[in-house]
């Protein structure tokens, strides 16, 4: 600061240092625009890069994110003999001797629509005689139905099938 480089400035107690600028050459029109040229193309220069970063990194993540030529075959081969498995499988199921004739089939299933349809008759029928019972019961229908005994489809989670 004595030799003049430097210039001084206080600030209370604190004092700055800082060069002082009357002694580099002043810059001319020509050169500030050439600066700023470049600055400006230097910071096109920077986001490119920036994008082109932002890109390899998104590549990178989902190179990381993906599995391994050794876990591939690893899981290839494991599908195989998923594979082979299944296969095995169903040729026991083909070769099986044991078939359900159409028939047979058929018949079942109108025996389950039958003694579905007798559920639901028998259902609502005991539905209509236990409401026509607690119109004139004092207490609740929870109650009745514990005094009396009586258990319900959705007590044992037992659902009426579908009709089809």
């Amino acid at each position: 600061a004595q030799q003049g480089r430097v210039r001084e400035k206080a600030y209370g107690k604190q004092k700055i240092y800082f060069a002082d600028q009357e002694q580099l050459p002043a810059a001319t029109d020509a050169e500030l625009r050439g600066l700023d040229d470049e600055i400006a193309a230097l910071s096109t220069k920077v986001q490119a890069l920036q994008q082109s970063c932002r890109q390899m990194e998104a590549e990178l993540k989902d190179l990381n994110s993906s599995m391994t030529t050794p876990e591939m075959a690893r899981e290839i081969e494991e599908l195989r003999k998923d594979c082979a498995s299944y296969a095995e499988k169903l040729e026991r199921i083909k070769s099986a001797t044991n078939h359900v004739t159409p028939e047979e089939k058929d018949k079942v299933c109108s025996e389950q629509k039958l003694y579905c349809k007798e559920w639901r008759r028998r259902k609502r029928m005991a539905t209509e005689l236990l409401e026509a019972i607690l119109e004139g019961y004092p207490k609740s229908k929870k109650q009745f139905f514990e005094e009396v005994g009586i258990e319900t489809d959705e007590d044992h989670n037992v659902m009426l099938p579908a009709a089809v």
